[in-house]
């Protein structure tokens, strides 16, 4: 039996691998300008995200949305 879950996208993901692959690929601005929180704005780094995002249910949400749709894998409709 498989450990996968084909229904959870970030299964085995990290919220620090989230922020982290999130700020490689926009930046801090452009993150700011997506998702709307001080700590991607005001001396943005990966361990204030963190920590911020760990309490805060709304916006870590909001962070793991654009991940997914940023770098989820489109499944094409004949399994390739």
């Amino acid at each position: 039996m498989s450990n996968e879950q084909p229904n959870d996208p970030l299964h085995g993901i990290t919220l620090e691998k989230v922020v982290t692959r999130l700020q490689a690929h926009y930046g801090w601005a452009e993150l700011a300008e997506l998702i709307d929180i001080n700590c991607f704005k005001s001396d943005p780094s990966i361990k204030s995200s963190l920590k911020f995002l760990r309490k805060t249910q709304w916006a870590r949400n909001k962070v793991e949305r654009l991940y997914i749709s940023t770098f989820q894998k489109k499944k094409s409709p004949w399994g390739k």
